[in-house]
């Protein structure tokens, strides 16, 4: 089983009752951990205020987490060594572990795809007996081996970029976001889409630890309320049922009466996106007094 770093503990329990605290683990640096961090302290846990600190337990919230390496947290969720992680489906495809995905994070978003010099291929298939280059092999290797492509992947930790340059491999797999890195070193993408990737939480496949549900619970409101905003506005009554239509809300809009005879006010969430829009369209309608508030957080 993989041993967790030097100076770390599983298995606390709260100081007042013997319940086992939920073992999170969370990236310790890269492009996931700022965002992931944050996103835990929206939904109310303690986070580190040290990068040199490696676990932290907030008890009150019934959770330890563990500040770790990346690439390594699907390897302690799959063996059951922590109970939960933050990690890229990237990562966790790459791992082989026995982890599932329990929720998409809505961050770390990204697209993997191979790519080579200009013109030299069209089509993956073009790969047939080549290098190529990678820092994902498990995915690489995998995505091959659906297609029946038989290739040498080539494993490479960092940029893999002047790899074709350098006489290591033929193309590269990696992921691309403008595509400027690869036009620079004279490479162009090609072939369909390897993986597209984002944050997840995970747990250990087949196993729902306990406290699984409210961790997952609160991360979940987090993503609502990024998502929505609430919107309160006064409208005539007799255009009530329109204003409706326009925003029906989660559940259902709250109407009530105003002391002003013939007007009601309405309150309803409604998808930030487009929320401008919506407010036109409502003023359009005969609404006044339109308001947006942000959510900071809910439960659905």
């Amino acid at each position: 089983m993989t041993a967790l770093p030097t100076g770390t503990t599983t298995g606390t329990t709260t100081g007042d009752t013997d319940q086992r605290l939920l073992r999170v683990a969370v990236p310790n640096k890269g492009s996931l951990s700022e965002s992931a961090t944050e996103m835990l302290r929206e939904s109310g846990y303690r986070q580190r205020s040290d990068s040199k600190q490696l676990t932290l337990v907030d008890a009150e919230n019934g959770v330890e987490f563990f500040y770790l390496r990346p690439r390594d947290i699907a390897l302690y969720v799959g063996e059951g060594t922590l109970d939960v992680g933050v990690t890229g489906r990237d990562l966790l495809a790459d791992s082989g572990a026995k982890a599932e995905e329990a929720l998409q994070l809505g961050f770390g978003r990204s697209r993997f795809h191979f790519a080579g010099p200009a013109g030299r291929f069209s089509d993956v298939a073009d790969l047939a007996g080549m290098r190529i280059a990678t820092s994902y092999v498990g995915v690489v290797r995998a995505f091959l081996e659906e297609r029946g492509i038989e290739a040498t992947v080539v494993r490479l930790d960092g940029a893999v970029e002047t790899s074709i340059q350098l006489g290591v491999a033929d193309a590269i797999a990696d992921v691309v976001e403008t595509g400027s890195t690869l036009r620079r070193a004279g490479l162009e993408v090609f072939g369909e889409v390897i993986l597209e990737s984002e944050a997840v939480l995970i747990t250990r496949s087949g196993e729902a630890p306990a406290g699984l549900e409210v961790f997952r619970r609160r991360l979940e409101g987090v993503l609502v309320a990024r998502s929505y905003v609430m919107m309160d506005y006064d409208i005539p009554t007799e255009q009530v049922e329109a204003a409706v239509e326009l925003t029906p809300g989660i559940e259902s809009p709250t109407v009530a009466p105003l002391h002003k005879e013939g007007w009601s006010a309405v309150r309803a969430m409604v998808p930030r996106d487009g929320a401008q829009r919506l407010m036109d369209e409502l003023y359009g309608l005969g609404a006044r007094g339109i308001l947006l508030t942000d959510i900071h957080a809910c439960r659905l």
